[in-house]
């Protein structure tokens, strides 16, 4: 129902690129509500940065002591939630995707960081392998998935495809359009098999994105996250918005629906990102035996530390 008005829209900007090195702003823009209004049947609302979508709503910056309290409370949630995914056997899948320097390194971080990395496990795959480029498409991210006991968070994900894949041209049109009729199937699979799959889409404006990409480049503890596909998706940004619109109305569906997350504030973010994330499972509290520390035994007392004196130790020079 759209690939042809899609076809036409890409042959159009392509011809556009022809002629100039950056893409006309304005054409993007009516081909983005075309799109919209023509083929979803939905009406479309301008950010303030130029991007197309909800209005966002500014708020004040959360000083870092309210964060950090917000924070903990909901870190506190999540070890219940570990707790009763251990002890029900529930086989949990967060998929992480949006645009770069959208924030879902620190989001991923903020899940993870006060509970244990064996029930949650981070799965962030490299460029496949030559032999990974000739098995299935979605091969290489089964053999991540799950067992009884485990939230598996894909720091993105098979929905690669449709992005980076699509945009910067590693994939064929053929391969995209056939991903995007077959991941609603696969993914209607994984919710049958007792998996619980969620998905978050982080959305960072094009001036916060352009902030974060400049602090990138100037910072040496940073400039890692720069990839050699980071710097050309600033160029093509409005390329990345068109295939996000075409992924969500492919693969937005009632048994594994997108959920986007307003990232600019990166804060705000990662606490509304895991509050909803919670809110989604229907998990409870396990009660847990009062723990005692036991008193050191002095059997077989000896000195210790005189057992390792003259050994090799650190420099303390801090």
């Amino acid at each position: 129902r759209y690939c042809s008005v899609l076809n036409h829209g890409w042959t159009v900007i392509a011809r556009v690129r022809m002629v100039s090195l950056t893409v006309d702003k304005h054409l993007c823009r009516r081909f983005h509500s075309y799109l919209k209004e023509k083929v979803m049947g939905k009406k479309v609302k301008k950010k303030d940065d130029g991007a197309i979508g909800e209005q966002v709503v500014k708020h004040e910056k959360l000083k870092w002591k309210d964060y950090q309290k917000k924070l903990k409370e909901l870190q506190a949630e999540l070890c219940a939630l570990q707790d009763w995914v251990k002890r029900t056997g529930q086989k949990i899948i967060i998929v992480f995707e949006g645009r770069d320097a959208a924030g879902k390194g620190g989001s991923i971080k903020a899940i993870t960081e006060r509970v244990s990395p064996r029930v949650f496990k981070v799965v962030a795959l490299p460029a496949p392998t030559e032999r990974e480029k000739t098995q299935m498409y979605f091969q290489r991210y089964f053999t991540h998935f799950p067992a009884a006991g485990e939230i598996i968070i894909f720091d993105r994900s098979w929905y690669n495809r449709a992005g980076v894949e699509h945009v910067m041209g590693f994939c064929t049109e053929d391969e995209h359009h056939e991903f995007l009729r077959i991941c609603p199937f696969i993914e209607q699979q994984i919710v049958h098999s007792g998996i619980l799959l969620f998905k978050y889409w982080l959305e960072v404006g094009d001036k916060e994105q352009e902030r974060r990409f400049k602090a990138r480049i100037n910072d040496p503890v940073r400039q890692w996250k720069l990839s050699p596909v980071d710097l050309p998706s600033r160029d093509r940004w409005y390329y990345y918005s068109l295939a996000s619109y075409i992924m969500f109305d492919a693969a937005d569906t009632e048994f594994a629906p997108w959920n986007i997350v307003h990232s600019d504030d990166k804060r705000r973010a990662r606490l509304n990102l895991i509050k909803h994330l919670l809110s989604q499972i229907p998990y409870d509290f396990v009660e847990k035996e009062k723990v005692k520390l036991p008193k050191r035994s002095k059997k077989f007392a000896y000195d210790d530390e005189a057992s390792i004196a003259g050994r090799r130790f650190v420099p303390e020079e801090y």
